[in-house]
């Protein structure tokens, strides 16, 4: 457990301590391979470090730039396998869960009136109201949604919180399995249990030995290797026992943000963009600090990338490298998607200066 202080750590401990995690930290960036460069007129001027990893659904790593096996927080990159625990165990069908909200429970959405709306819906049917979410109230991700709650004097609420569907879903798991709501973001509550403990099967390691911290949204947030990101992933390209509750869970989710990838993020966001201009053939989720994680169900394999500095603008162009590399967009997607993965970069005037490009690293 990452919790210096409830450890009773002094202040030159703490020091020392995260002296030494800027240190590797440091050692880290400067081992890992340049994947994405900031061009200004025809000279770098930026450059994004990282790693990338692709598995089959047996964790045979098929490609590699980086260390496979760097720790890492997935953060909200995690969520299409948290989701699993909500669907297996019975409780989306106890409840009458659509497909929408299925997806939505997978979801860092940017609170557009349709993510609010059927968030609002859900927890009405769980006879909660938005006050019994654990999650902080935030402004919507989306900026026109922000404006307008910003320009109607409306104050933002817990629902606008990106990750309002996931705690819906575990809401949704606590009522079914009668356990309680209140605490249920706490990490040695049942329902964080469950995705932990399902979480370690899917991936096959003990991940309640690792490093956790409370995430953006107030959920715990485990450290893990890339490379058992990326396997968790690829077992929902892949899957396994299909017939089993374990296989239809995974199986329903994935179709669910297959068939609704607004709700997985929304307007002008990347990963619903992937999924819907590629019509299902990738299925990528967004994790906090420029992570991404997905599949490729035509292929059989999950991948994972992390750019070292957190900068999404990084991590958005290494995905579309990756895609590329990969072979699985044509030209059309490619084109299509080329405002996240070769964004130009635009100034105030509306002249181009430079572009945003994947470094000689993928060649």
């Amino acid at each position: 457990m990452c919790c210096e202080l409830a450890a009773g750590l002094s202040n030159n401990d703490l020091y020392l301590r995260h002296t030494n995690l800027i240190k590797n930290m440091s050692n880290q960036s400067h081992l890992n391979p340049i994947l994405v460069n900031v061009i200004r007129g025809t000279e770098v001027e930026s450059t994004h470090r990282g790693s990338v990893v692709v598995v089959d659904c047996k964790g045979k790593i098929l490609d590699q730039i980086g260390e496979p096996d760097r720790a890492i927080f997935p953060r909200s990159a995690l969520k299409f396998l948290q989701a699993i625990p909500l669907v297996e165990s019975g409780a989306a069908d106890a409840f009458s869960l659509t497909e929408k909200e299925l997806a939505l429970a997978c979801a860092s959405h940017n609170a557009e009136s349709f993510h609010v709306d059927s968030v609002n819906g859900w927890l009405d049917r769980l006879d909660l109201t938005g006050e019994d979410l654990e999650c902080g109230p935030t402004l919507p991700l989306s900026e026109n949604a922000a404006h307008s709650l910003i320009a109607n004097g409306v104050t933002p609420t817990r629902v606008h919180q990106n990750c309002s569907g996931k705690h819906s879903g575990m809401l949704t798991l606590c009522r079914h399995m009668g356990w309680p709501t209140k605490g249920y973001s706490e990490y040695d509550h049942p329902s964080q249990q469950a995705w932990i403990k399902t979480m370690s099967e899917v991936f096959e390691r003990d991940l309640f030995l690792q490093p956790w911290e409370k995430d953006g949204c107030g959920l715990p947030a485990l450290q893990m290797p890339m490379n058992s990101l990326a396997l968790g992933l690829a077992k929902f390209a892949q899957i396994d026992q299909p017939s089993s509750s374990r296989g239809q869970a995974m199986t329903r989710i994935l179709n669910a943000v297959k068939k609704y990838p607004e709700m997985i993020a929304g307007s002008g966001r990347c990963c619903t963009a992937v999924i819907e201009k590629t019509a299902g053939k990738v299925v990528v989720k967004t994790g906090a600090e420029a992570v991404y994680a997905g599949c490729v169900p035509s292929m059989g394999l999950g991948f994972a990338l992390k750019i070292d500095d957190g900068a999404t603008r990084g991590s958005e162009v290494a995905l579309g490298a990756l895609l590329r590399r990969l072979g699985v967009l044509d030209k059309k997607e490619t084109e299509q998607l080329a405002p996240w993965i070769n964004p130009k970069i635009i100034n105030s005037q509306g002249r181009q200066t430079g572009e945003i490009v994947a470094a000689e690293v993928w060649d």
